[in-house]
């Protein structure tokens, strides 16, 4: 209900989504007004489909309102009510248009991060010269711990493997340089953190935006605050080209025709560009799936968004991150008792040398 296109995107999205997924392992819960949505339903054939349902929900939460207070005034929203069907486990997974905040904080504290890991990540693909990467965080968490940062590694690396299908995703560290020493004094700390870890990430080092997209790393790690300006950034440099393109070439026929002539090429260029296919970002590190698509979000990628979502829910995504944060809680169980004892070694050559 929350979309800027309105309920009706979102309906032929699940449509387009279940004619491309014929499969029957799945359904799909429409959430919010039922007089809105029902005749939604039926104009796309979708009213006596088996594999929908909707639940009612009198509220929609805007795009402008406080996360917090929208969470505590609008428990009868559609978001609020999507994620308490998760919570309640009678569906695996919510996909939302709606109020980023919202959706972050309802999640949060309805559905809890997992064991061990401190707070969610919200993780997306970007498109590379040679292949598409993964970004974490972009936006949940402006201001983490060092610990936290490989936590988001593990989330990233977990969701490459299913969203790329990269067996062993190689983890870089997002700086202002790729030599030790650089960076602000969380990166330093990451840094150092990483290559502690003993190969529970597969980590390659420092990288800096230089060399954001040439395609040397399957996941890129950096705090939600700078993560959220380069998303940003690189939406904004994508619009503004396409209009200084258009705006060039509508100056005189030969360069329409040059268009013309270079269709095939600009056919290619979108194929390798992720809109669509990877246009829903979850939020990693819940006790359940929630994914967030982009606010003005047609019916193909919401559709891209439901695949998505469907390919996290049967690769068991999540179990697989419980298993890596276990691991990585050994390792630093591991590192603080090696710490310890290397003290007390120490306290006790002083203490004979007396």
């Amino acid at each position: 209900m929350g979309s800027d296109l309105g309920p009706s995107e979102v309906i032929a999205g699940i449509k387009r989504a279940l004619s491309e997924d014929k499969s029957a392992d799945y359904n799909i819960v429409v959430v919010g007004s039922e007089p809105v949505i029902s005749p939604l339903l039926l104009r796309n054939g979708l009213l006596r489909d088996s594999r929908v349902k909707v639940y009612n929900a009198s509220q929609v939460i805007s795009m402008d309102e406080k996360p917090v207070q929208a969470m505590k005034t609008k428990r009868d929203s559609s978001m609020m009510r999507a994620i308490e069907i998760v919570k309640l486990g009678t569906a695996d997974a919510v996909l939302s248009c709606g109020n980023t905040g919202a959706l972050m904080a309802g999640g949060t504290v309805k559905l809890r991060p997992m064991d061990g890991v401190e707070r969610p990540a919200l993780g997306t693909v970007i498109p590379g010269k040679s292949r598409n990467f993964v970004m974490i965080d972009v936006g949940a968490s402006p201001d983490p711990r060092p610990e936290t940062l490989v936590d988001n590694a593990i989330l990233g690396a977990n969701y490459a493997h299913v969203a790329l299908g990269i067996s062993n995703p190689r983890v870089g560290l997002l700086s202002n340089g790729t030599e030790d020493g650089k960076g602000n004094t969380i990166v330093k700390n990451a840094h150092r953190l990483f290559k502690e870890q003993r190969g529970v990430i597969n980590y390659g080092g420092l990288l800096e935006g230089f060399n954001l997209f040439d395609g040397d790393f399957d996941v890129v790690v950096c705090d939600g605050f700078t993560g959220n300006v380069v998303l940003k950034s690189l939406e904004s440099c994508a619009h503004m080209l396409k209009d200084i393109l258009k705006e060039e070439i509508c100056k005189s026929w030969v360069r329409k025709l040059g268009i013309f002539l270079a269709k095939g090429a600009f056919k290619d260029i979108k194929k390798r560009l992720p809109i669509d296919k990877f246009s829903g970002a979850p939020f990693l590190g819940l006790n359940g799936l929630v994914v967030k698509a982009h606010g003005s979000s047609n019916s193909k990628q919401i559709a891209g968004a439901l695949h998505i979502t469907l390919r996290c829910l049967r690769k068991k995504m999540n179990d697989r991150i419980r298993e890596d944060v276990n691991r990585l809680k050994l390792v630093r169980q591991q590192n603080k008792a090696c710490a310890s004892g290397e003290k007390d070694s120490v306290e006790v050559w002083l203490s004979d040398s007396k």
